[in-house]
């Protein structure tokens, strides 16, 4: 990559990133090397794109296969899902026609899409802040969404409406996580909060950050962090307690995810590292996690503009998102 890497997303054997240099890159995994560049955002990639468009691409080919338009701001975060495992009845002859994209944009709104002829299913409203993070529940048919103005919401996807409210942070919410009925949430306070999804109460405050709570991922008992402040960090769920920090990156982490007892981390420095957590997660909860693998893993290039987030749905498409650092054009999301 030519600038700084905004999001990761392993899949298989394979991770995609995104970067400021406005392209998505496929990696091997085992050796490092690039397989293949996205290309087409003319602004900075941000898992949707300050052009205010989403778009989907083939992940072999590069072409484009659909285009998604109807925000009126930039288009921030996304996520991908199959219609019957959220709407009850819903039922389709075409595999493709079951798949659904949920954008989030700068325009205050969430949107559902049917990936298949772009059309937008549903529009949801209430926040009073740009959206910037969301977390689907297949289970239980509900979107989480964090914005700006410092809240979460929950929304019933069959229908659209407005389930919950969830207040206590000081600032922007910027990632979430959800773990079967807790839901955790970062932010711009510098702090982590778990609430419970049935009630939207606050239970636990976790206060070690620096900076800017920037990334969430759980796994087996441990809850990882990305921090503005360059670290990223392991707390144990049942007790909140800190396991673990991990430094290195120069700059903010702007996304991690655990797969086989590595982490990986992203960071706007312009590069991934993997670190070794084994100890940390699983059976010996006890790990100090010091057998680190330090060095970078791999980096990504998004042509000149910054890429914000990948998401893939384990198919045959890549959906990630580019914006212009001067916000003057239109918001894009493409898939790939």
């Amino acid at each position: 990559h030519e600038s700084y890497v905004t999001h990761g997303q392993l899949e298989d054997d394979a991770v995609y990133t995104c970067s400021a240099d406005h392209t998505v890159r496929r990696w091997d995994v085992d050796t490092g090397l690039c397989m293949h560049v996205f290309r087409g955002h003319t602004s900075t990639v941000n898992s949707g794109s300050y052009d205010r468009t989403a778009r989907c691409w083939s992940p072999d080919s590069g072409w484009q296969l659909q285009e998604f338009r109807g925000h009126r701001n930039s288009v921030l975060v996304l996520a991908h899902f199959a219609g019957h495992a959220v709407m009850p009845g819903f039922e389709s002859d075409s595999e493709e026609d079951r798949n659904f994209l949920v954008t989030g944009s700068t325009d205050c709104t969430a949107r559902l899409w049917l990936v298949s002829d772009g059309r937008c299913c549903l529009t949801l409203r209430g926040h009073k802040g740009a959206v910037l993070c969301m977390v689907l529940d297949t289970l239980r048919r509900v979107l989480f969404t964090g914005s700006m103005d410092n809240t979460v919401r929950s929304w019933d996807l069959a229908t659209g409406d407005q389930i919950c409210i969830f207040q206590d942070h000081q600032g922007s919410v910027i990632c979430l996580e959800l773990v079967d009925r807790h839901l955790y949430s970062g932010s711009t306070d510098r702090t982590v909060k778990c609430w419970l999804v049935a009630s939207g109460e606050c239970v636990r405050t976790l206060k070690a950050h620096r900076h800017t709570v920037s990334a969430l991922q759980y796994h087996k008992g441990i809850l990882f962090t990305g921090s503005g402040d360059s670290c990223a960090r392991a707390f144990e769920t049942s007790s909140g307690v800190l396991k673990k920090i991990f430094k290195g990156h120069k700059f903010i982490i702007n996304c991690l995810q655990v797969c086989d007892q590595m982490l990986y981390t992203a960071s706007h420095d312009c590069t991934m590292r993997t670190w070794d957590v084994e100890g940390l997660c699983g059976g010996d909860r006890g790990g100090s996690g010091q057998n680190q693998r330090k060095g970078t893993f791999g980096l990504l290039r998004v042509g000149k503009n910054r890429v914000g987030c990948v998401e893939s749905p384990r198919t045959s498409a890549m959906k990630c998102g580019v914006g212009d650092d001067g916000g003057n054009q239109e918001e894009t999301l493409e898939l790939f």
